[in-house]
């Protein structure tokens, strides 16, 4: 009934996380009535996203320069870092304007059962970061209130002790099995200030 390429954009925009059949045949015929040099730039954009896009060389955020922009500004703490499970997770906290340090992605949690272990993470990354501070560091562990969220911090908090780090974690202002992603930014100042 639909011609091929119509076919083939539906079955792409449907593959998109949280987006059906209904609404991926909504956004075909929407692209389809534009015009074609604003269909251009939606291309380009679309290919940039890969070639334009590197992750940060000091905490694995996504950057189009070495530096992603938080880790290049100076008015950041770098003594305090805060450990993330995944780039989703920055976008939250700089949204509360509370937080004046740097992150460190980890890429994941610990999760045996879904082949997660220590040495897939970016743990030892970390480790490095955080001997060439020196003294006088923070570290925010800052993982979903989950299983496997409690056993990464766990395991941090063994493997960074000796470094002489002080190590604090969110306050349990958030919900058990909640994402950070999703919490609401007063929570997630309140769980910021009061943690331990």
């Amino acid at each position: 009934m639909l011609p091929q390429s119509i076919k083939n954009l539906i079955d792409h925009f449907a593959s998109l996380p949280g987006i059906g059949q209904r609404a991926a045949t909504r956004l075909a015929f929407f692209l389809l009535s534009r015009p074609d040099e604003e269909l251009n730039r939606f291309a380009r954009a679309l290919i940039e996203l890969k070639t334009k896009t590197k992750v940060c060389q000091n905490c694995f955020n996504l950057t189009s320069d070495t530096l992603c922009s938080i880790c290049a500004d100076k008015k950041r703490d770098p003594k305090i870092v805060c450990v993330v499970e995944d780039i989703l997770d920055i976008i939250p906290f700089e949204r509360t304007r509370q937080f004046s340090g740097l992150y460190h992605v980890l890429g994941g949690l610990i999760s045996p059962t879904e082949g997660l272990t220590p040495n897939k993470l970016k743990i030892k990354e970390l480790l490095e970061r955080i001997k060439k501070l020196g003294n006088d560091v923070e570290i925010i562990l800052a993982f979903n209130p989950t299983v496997e969220g409690d056993a990464t911090s766990l395991y941090l908090e063994r493997v960074l002790k000796p470094l002489g780090a002080r190590i604090t974690r969110l306050a349990r202002g958030l919900s058990a099995g909640g994402d950070l992603e999703y919490t609401d930014e007063t929570t997630l100042i309140n769980a910021l200030r009061n943690r331990k």
